[in-house]
Formats: C-alpha cells, structure tokens, sequence
C-alpha cells in the first residue's frame, strides 16, 4: 500500500477513538443506527460483510448519512473489495490477510485495514507497504501486554485494536502510542437495537467519544 494511502487511512482512523462495528440484520435499522451513532460523535462505521443485507445497507448509509464514514469488515475475498467499494465502502477491514486479498486491495480504490494477531503477520503486511493494522483479536491475542511489547520492536506500525474490547478496557488501549483507535460493539446493545433505542445509542457513542483524555 502506498503512503497516500496510508495516510489516508489514518486520518479516517482519527475521526474518533472508537470505531462501532456493526452486524446489520435489518435493513431499515441501517440509516436511523447511522444517524444515532454519527449524531453521538462516532462518524466511522465498520459494516461487516456477515448478513444478506450489508452491501445494502452500506449503501443506504453512504447515500442518506452524509457525516458518516462508512467501511466494509469482514472482508475475506478478493471479489468483496470492489463489491465493498463499489455500495460505498471508504475503506475495508479484514479480519486476518491473505496475499491474494492484500494484492487485490491494492489494485482497488480503496485502502485496506489488514488484521494481524502476531508480529510476524505485522512484519508481513508491512512488507507489503500497510502501516496501519487491526489487531484482532486483540483480547484473545494478547491484549493490552502484547501491544504495548510490539512498540518497541515495530515503532512504525499502528493498529486498531478490535475483538473483546468494551468500555472499560478501550481506554487502557486508547494509552498505547501505537494505538490509533479501537474497534467494538458495545456502543449498540443488543436490547437497544432490537428497540430502537437510538437515544441510548447516541448516549453511548458520546461516552466513547471521551475515552481518550
């Protein structure tokens, strides 16, 4: 990935300190979730590729939901980087990275956030020009111990912590120099999407927005 495009991305990143992610089962939940978390302070939406309904849904976010950024997760294949772009996806996110997925990301039109769980997968990507990472899953994986010691020997590589975080841990990740943002759920509960509670929602979204001091 070219440093445009890494620079790219990381301003992306920077628009808030959390970035929710969202599995989308409803189409007509799509805008008014949209709204509810932009409206909150959390421009940058993940939809992951895991329902019938996510291209739809990105592209009714992108269309009605002007403030909000939104980018493709779980994107596994080669042919979900254009179908991602092409409903409006501003950037993708990829649980773990292939060659072949990392290759047809760079031949895309829009960046790739790579996920990697080791330091040997973080040297791999960086090879092949990314410099900004998810690490997922981040708790599983090793938490806030393992990427902090990734600091030191990888100082120019930053990452988007994602898997398992809540509230309460994301701030001791938001401390990490290495740390761009963190990915998480949390901010729309199961209950309150089922409801509708949008209200909750944006009050959430306001709490993750002051995370980071």
């Amino acid at each position: 990935m070219t440093s445009s495009r890494n620079d790219a991305l990381l301003a992306v990143l920077r628009l808030a300190p959390v970035i929710p992610v969202l599995t989308i089962d409803r189409l007509d939940q799509a805008v008014p979730l949209a709204q509810a978390l932009v409206a909150g302070g959390l421009r940058v939406l993940e939809i992951t590729l895991r329902t019938d309904v996510a291209l739809e849904a990105m592209e009714a976010i992108a269309r009605h939901v002007p403030d909000a950024v939104v980018g493709a997760g779980t994107v596994l294949t080669a042919s979900q980087v254009n179908e991602a772009a092409s409903a409006g996806a501003a950037f993708l996110v990829s649980p773990g990275a292939t060659t072949r997925l990392a290759e047809a990301a760079a031949a895309g039109p829009v960046p790739l956030l790579p996920g990697v769980a080791t330091a040997g997968e973080a040297m791999a990507m960086a090879e092949m020009g990314h410099h900004v990472m998810k690490f997922f899953p981040a708790e599983p994986a090793g938490g806030v111990p393992y990427l902090k010691s990734l600091g030191a020997p990888l100082p120019h590589l930053m990452f988007c912590p994602t898997g398992g975080i809540d509230a309460a841990k994301a701030k001791s990740y938001l401390a990490l120099p290495n740390v761009v943002c963190v990915g998480g759920s949390w901010v729309t509960p199961g209950e309150a999407l089922r409801s509708g509670d949008w209200a909750t929602i944006t009050r959430l979204s306001r709490d993750a927005c002051n995370l980071r001091d």
